[in-house]
């Protein structure tokens, strides 16, 4: 693939996320020589160790003030400065938002190659293949690259990253960028209290959908995520009745989640809901319609009324936990 891959590691309401750790073994993976990882914000050079320890060579650190909240212009243009400095093989960003928004113009920009949501990774008789989902997530595409530079975005909870050495080093290399003429700076962001960026890094979610009828609904399914150490997400069904907030929404329009265990209760399974969790490792479906779409994707089945299953899931697990 190339001697040097470049990842922009995410910086997200003043914390580091996990999918950065998971870019750098990507970038690794597919680097003959060097990994660099690029830290961006403000405030943000107290990452440099946890960066190394996850495997980066090198970490050019940009703070700036007007980088403290992600902007397209101001983004791209310090990345361009920085791609342009080190010329590397690769890009490698997490599928999230901003991954997303930022490798399609940095791939535009550069006229470069971009392989989106990538999910693995594997070599070839020395070729990289890149594999990702596709039609909503019911069937899937092996993607190479055929010459130049190649952007990535992997998606968060499928590449793992490599294990943690405390005891490693990377050169720091501080860097500063020109921003110019920015159309936009953020200034100030309101956050919604029932906003729950957790529902991405949590490996056990117990989701509704309509068929938990109210609001009140969601209580035996917080109760169940509480013992199991999760959260709570929902289908836009659950969203759209009024159940919950948009913040829970998985699915093609809300988040794509890949957590350890997901238990869906009362979901029918559209496919824009499979779209968002079908990657989970176990799923586990609770359905009173033996026909449900849910069952064709999960690993368990249980045909019954939530309001009577999940209550014995819950009495099950806290005993089990207790006796553990």
């Amino acid at each position: 693939m190339g001697r040097k891959a470049l990842v922009v590691a995410e910086v997200r309401h003043h914390q580091l996320r996990h999918v950065s750790y998971e870019a750098i073994s990507a970038g690794r993976k597919i680097s003959e020589e060097e990994t660099v990882a690029v830290l961006l914000g403000k405030d943000v050079e107290g990452y440099v160790d946890e960066i190394a320890a996850y495997g980066a060579d090198r970490v050019i650190v940009v703070e700036d003030d007007k980088l403290e909240n992600y902007t397209p212009d101001g983004y791209k243009q310090a990345l361009i400065q920085i791609i342009d400095s080190e010329n590397p093989d690769s890009v490698v960003l997490g599928h999230t938002a901003i991954g997303r928004d930022l490798s399609a113009l940095l791939a535009s920009h550069y006229n470069s190659a971009l392989i989106s949501d990538v999910t693995a990774i594997e070599s070839n008789g020395g070729e990289w293949l890149f594999t990702r989902p596709i039609y909503a997530g019911k069937a899937f595409e092996t993607k190479k690259a055929k010459s130049g530079r190649l952007f990535l975005t992997i998606r968060p909870n499928n590449i793992a990253a490599l294990e943690k050495d405390d005891s490693k080093a990377a050169q720091r290399e501080d860097v500063d960028v020109h921003l110019q003429n920015l159309r936009t700076i953020v200034k100030n962001i309101l956050k919604k209290k029932q906003v729950q960026a957790a529902i991405l890094r949590k490996q056990v979610i117990v989701s509704g959908g309509r068929g938990v009828k109210s609001a009140d609904g969601f209580e035996p399914l917080k109760e169940l995520a509480d013992i199991l150490g999760g959260t709570i997400g929902a289908s836009r069904g659950a969203c759209d009745a009024g159940y919950c907030d948009y913040s829970l929404q998985i699915g093609q329009t809300g988040k794509v989640v890949t957590p350890d265990l997901y238990i869906a209760c009362g979901i029918s399974g559209a496919i824009q809901h499979l779209a968002g969790m079908s990657n989970s490792k176990v799923i586990i479906a609770i359905n009173k319609d033996p026909e449900a779409n849910i069952f064709n994707v999960a690993d368990y089945g249980i045909v019954g009324d939530l309001f009577e299953v999940v209550p014995l899931l819950t009495k099950y697990f806290k005993e089990a936990l207790q006796e553990a």
